[in-house]
């Protein structure tokens, strides 16, 4: 793994918990049941950004990209495991693709991720997706969707998933998640991030 990439995701994680008090914007909803522990909103939120501030995986560009941009530089699977970034195919439901940080392992072929838009403008954390591949190697998966609390029936053609530069645990990204939507948005704002902002930056 090269060096800089493992320093950058050691400086985001660093930034997102600094950042914590700094995401009282977000409105948040009370946990809300097993397959999705929580939901806030964040107006004009995208998951990529989302996915690289809590990640610390630092690939630009439409989520779609992403598993192509990761080569030589990231670790890639077939199989889940927690601060990896689920990448998802371009589609006519997914114009840009799609990305999602694996919070916690189940089984197989059964994780929770925190992601940002699934549910427009909203972050949700701990939301159940599966495999649903023929080949239990995550290339189709099905995610619940939590409008209506149930298992969404539409496959969704995914590329597997990218390696974190380091490792992380499942209480570090429940804690990170909110920051991490607050520096997302800074980004899209064109706004520094409230850690350079303290730094003079």
């Amino acid at each position: 793994m090269p060096r800089i990439a493992v320093a950058f995701g050691v400086f985001r994680l660093t930034a997102l918990l600094l950042a914590g008090g700094l995401s009282a914007c977000a409105s948040s909803r009370p946990v809300i049941g097993p397959n999705v522990a929580a939901s806030s909103r964040h107006p004009g939120i995208t998951c990529a950004p989302f996915a690289r501030e809590l990640s610390g995986i630092a690939l630009y560009g439409d989520a779609d990209t992403w598993w192509a941009a990761a080569a030589g530089r990231y670790g890639r699977s077939a199989q889940p495991q927690i601060g990896a970034v689920l990448v998802m195919h371009r589609s006519s439901r997914l114009p840009s693709g799609h990305v999602a940080v694996v919070s916690r392992v189940l089984a197989p072929r059964q994780v929770l991720v925190i992601q940002a838009n699934w549910v427009p403008e909203e972050v949700t954390e701990d939301q159940l997706a599966i495999d649903v591949s023929p080949h239990n190697d995550w290339t189709e998966v099905r995610m619940w969707w939590p409008p209506t609390d149930r298992l969404g029936g539409h496959t969704y053609v995914a590329y597997g998933f990218i390696l974190p530069p380091t490792p992380t645990t499942h209480d570090t990204l429940r804690r990170a998640a909110r920051p991490a939507a607050q520096l997302a948005q800074e980004a899209a704002s064109g706004r520094p991030p409230p850690a350079a902002r303290r730094l003079g930056g």
